[in-house]
Parts: C-alpha cells; sequence; structure tokens
C-alpha cells in the first residue's frame, strides 16, 4: 500500500510542478504553439501506448458526437485558455484557482446529470471561494485580470470536461476515451496554432523543448496511467486527498525554479480552499471519479 501512495505522490508533485514549468514554458513559446507541441507528443505516445497494448478500438458515429465537443472544450479551448492565462498569472494562483475544478463539476453534475448538490457541497464552495479571495484579493476586493480569466476558462472547460467524460465513458473504456479526445483535440489545436501564430516565434533553446517534451509525456502521459492504476488500488476517496496536495506543490516548486515568493495569506487561502474542496467532495463511500483527459493541465 505504501508503494501505491508514493506513487500517487509521485503524480500530485508531477502535475503541481506542471503549473510551474507552464510558467517557464510559455515565455518560451506562443500559448497556442505550446500547446499544439504538447498536445502531439502526448498524442503520439498514448497512441503508441494503446496501439502496443492492443487496445485500440473502432467507434462508433454515436461515440464521435461527444468526443468532437470534448476535444474542442477539453483541449483546445482549455489548453489555449491555460496557458494564455499562465502569461500574467502566477503558477500558485493558477493551481488555486484550478482547485476549484471538483466543486464547479459537482455544480455542472447536479445541473446537467440530475446529481444531488447538498448543503455540505454548498459550505465547501462558500469555504473554497472564500480562500480565492484571499489568494487573489486586492484591497478587499478581486483583482480580476485578464489572465486570471483566462484562468478561470480553463478551469470551467476541466469541469466541462468531466461531465462529458462520465456521459463518454458509460459507453467505451475510460482510456480510449482518453486517447481519442486527446488525439481529436490536437487536431483542432494544431491547425488553429499555426494560423494565430508563427513557428519563428518557439523557442531556440534546447532546455525548453526537451522540458516541453518531458512534461507532455509524463505529467499529461505516464501520470495519467500510473494514476488509474493506483486509484483502483487505494480507492477514490483516498487518492482524492492526495489531489488537494497539488497547490501547496506548486508554491513549492514555484519558489524553487521562479522565485515565488509565497505569503501567508496564500497559505491561509490554500487552506481555506483545500478544506472546502475537501468537503464539497468528500464522501463516505467515494464513487471513482471520471478519468480525467491528459491534455488537462491538472490531476
Amino acid at each position: 500500500m505504501m508503494r501505491s501512495y508514493l506513487l500517487l505522490l509521485f503524480c500530485v508533485t508531477c502535475w503541481g510542478s506542471n503549473f510551474v514549468f507552464g510558467s517557464m514554458l510559455v515565455h518560451e513559446f506562443p500559448p497556442l504553439l505550446l500547446s499544439a507541441f504538447r498536445l502531439t507528443a502526448t498524442s503520439l505516445f498514448l497512441l503508441g501506448y494503446a496501439w502496443s497494448t492492443k487496445r485500440l478500438q473502432r467507434l462508433s458515429r454515436r461515440d464521435y458526437l461527444l468526443l468532437v465537443p470534448l476535444g474542442f472544450i477539453g483541449t483546445l479551448v482549455n489548453q489555449a485558455a491555460f496557458f494564455t492565462g499562465l502569461q500574467t498569472v502566477s503558477a500558485t494562483t493558477a493551481s488555486l484557482v484550478l482547485s476549484l475544478a471538483p466543486i464547479t463539476t459537482a455544480l455542472l453534475a447536479a445541473l446537467f446529470l440530475k446529481e444531488t448538490f447538498t448543503l455540505r457541497m454548498a459550505a465547501g464552495s462558500v469555504l473554497a471561494i472564500a480562500g480565492i479571495f484571499l489568494v487573489v484579493g486586492q484591497s478587499g476586493g478581486l483583482a480580476l485580470s485578464r489572465g486570471l480569466v483566462y484562468i478561470g476558462i480553463a478551469m470551467l472547460t476541466f469541469a466541462a470536461s468531466i461531465i462529458m467524460m462520465r456521459r463518454l465513458t458509460e459507453r467505451i473504456e475510460p482510456f480510449i476515451a482518453t486517447v481519442y479526445s486527446t488525439v481529436i483535440g490536437s487536431g483542432m489545436v494544431i491547425p488553429a496554432a499555426l494560423i494565430k501564430e508563427p513557428l519563428q516565434g518557439s523557442s531556440s533553446h534546447l532546455w525548453a523543448w526537451a522540458l516541453l517534451i518531458a512534461t507532455a509525456i509524463v505529467m499529461q502521459g505516464v501520470c495519467g496511467l500510473v494514476w488509474n492504476t493506483q486509484l483502483r488500488r487505494v480507492g477514490a476517496g483516498k487518492a482524492s486527498v492526495f489531489l488537494n496536495l497539488q497547490p501547496f506543490v506548486a508554491m513549492i516548486v514555484g519558489f524553487a525554479f521562479l522565485g515565488t515568493p509565497v505569503t501567508a495569506v496564500q497559505l491561509a487561502g490554500s487552506v481555506l480552499i483545500v478544506v472546502g474542496v475537501i468537503l464539497a467532495t468528500l464522501k463516505k463511500k467515494a464513487k471513482a471519479p471520471a478519468p480525467m483527459a491528459p491534455g488537462v493541465p491538472t490531476a
């Protein structure tokens, strides 16, 4: 069991670091091109893994009716918004805003899947939102910058993609749904990036390309496979607690690599957010959450 916990901690550490490494890469590549390059690497890895394990399968037209919008919302819009936001928003703030995704997913599930939104969920939501106000507040109010709006869009599209993935995985295997949605999303991002952003804007530094490929394969490919495997061994309830460590990982790695200061207000806000998310999402008998597409910039 300890090995499973260590592997879950490894995944969360990678995903928390992803915010910091993304902040570094957006200064080396235009946002859409960065998304296109990373998604291409992730897609090739996932396709290679699916082919080597003989898990590729033919899908129906009905499946594609969900896969196409999932690729558009969960990959194209999500990745473009995420990396555009990281140009001006710190990795710590971005990770904290994205940590609201479980609560947002619960709200969307109540609206579209007719799931129950309980009083405990509402109380947790209030705590988490109060934490966000603490972290990004300015002079007692919310400093709603352009970058913060983009990160908010990334969080909303991530939550929406989880709802869509739930519907899709009622018919096909979660891993296959992830592979196809990532590849389809990549096919949308690549032409958009080539039209909007010139290739000449790409980095000339070898370290940037190495970091791009490594984060695409390890954080968006390998970690997803490891997480889903360990999830079945330790249970969704215990695994979900690890996910709440992402903002703290982003703070530590941001301080180490970017020199981003960690303030008492940020720590207080982080605690409120984490407690709120746990309160809103923890159940007595937790069901396994819907799988997350690798294109999504979080766990």
